[in-house]
């Protein structure tokens, strides 16, 4: 049997400083001159940039707009596509990718995007998300976002692989809401829309919890499926959904009526008051 050798520790280049002893004797590295040190396991992620932006509006290309949307994933409530055209000289500080926000700052810079940005927000209900399927409908979502913003724009950045059906350029960023500032800022507005709009359905129909996991397919929202069965905020054709009706439905094929059946669209001069 070859037995492993206990290796020798490396010497230190002559011009690195020597490690210092920490509690115990261990000796700890000495950290490299200038360099911030990070937490074990952590990842340094640049925050998007208002680069692609500012190169078009020195071209003379503006408006430019960034669109995103929020809820392809859950099992209830609307698709909620944002679009939004950031000022040049009155960009909120601490603009980010919306899932790596705490619901606070989400908050924060909705407030300030609101009030310093053009912004338009559009809803695909339930029934269109069943109709079309979940994609469909999120770019069909996203497209009347952007022709529902004060002043078309002359270039649309779109979070994802996806181009739109918009009358202006389009040019599709995977992971742009960690890339592109305007695309953030959709990502921010899409979220913090569809968060409340959970909260004012969780009024409407109590007992599924929607103003804690906002229809995503967690434990406590598949136990309450189970429970009560689907509402009319539900996505009929999602396989939870389905499994529900058969259960507490069984024989009914056609969904009940969409509360939000109508396509709604909320542009930066009409902002709905508890949105």
């Amino acid at each position: 049997m070859i037995r492993d050798q206990a290796k020798k520790p490396a010497k230190a280049p002559a011009n690195e400083a020597p490690a210092k002893a920490g509690k115990g004797g261990a000796e700890k590295p000495a950290a490299a001159k200038g360099v911030a040190k990070l937490g074990k396991g952590v990842i340094a992620v640049a925050p998007p940039s208002f680069r692609r932006e500012r190169a078009l509006l020195k071209q003379g290309v503006w408006p430019v707009a960034g669109c995103d949307e929020a809820g392809r994933g859950p099992l209830a409530g609307p698709v909620v596509a944002a679009a939004v055209v950031l000022d040049p000289k009155r960009i909120p500080k601490g603009l980010d990718d919306s899932k790596r926000l705490t619901a606070e700052e989400r908050e924060e810079l909705f407030e300030k995007i609101c009030r310093t940005s053009a912004f338009a927000v559009a809803f695909a209900p339930p029934a269109r998300i069943d109709r079309d399927n979940i994609l469909r409908a999120s770019l069909w979502a996203l497209a009347r976002a952007v022709h529902a913003l004060p002043e078309l724009p002359k270039r649309v950045f779109v979070d994802g692989r996806d181009r739109i059906d918009v009358s202006c350029d389009c040019e599709a960023v995977i992971g742009g809401d960690g890339l592109v500032m305007s695309i953030a800022a959709a990502s921010i507005v899409a979220k913090v829309t569809r968060d409340r709009l959970m909260c004012a359905l969780a009024q409407d129909c109590p007992g599924y919890g929607f103003e804690q996991h906002k229809g995503y397919a967690v434990p406590e929202h598949l136990a309450a499926l189970n429970r009560l069965g689907p509402s009319v905020h539900h996505r009929s054709l999602f396989a939870p959904v389905v499994a529900a009706r058969a259960k507490h439905q069984p024989g009914i094929i056609t969904p009940e009526p969409d509360l939000f059946a109508e396509t709604t669209v909320i542009t930066s001069t009409e902002i709905t008051v508890g949105l």
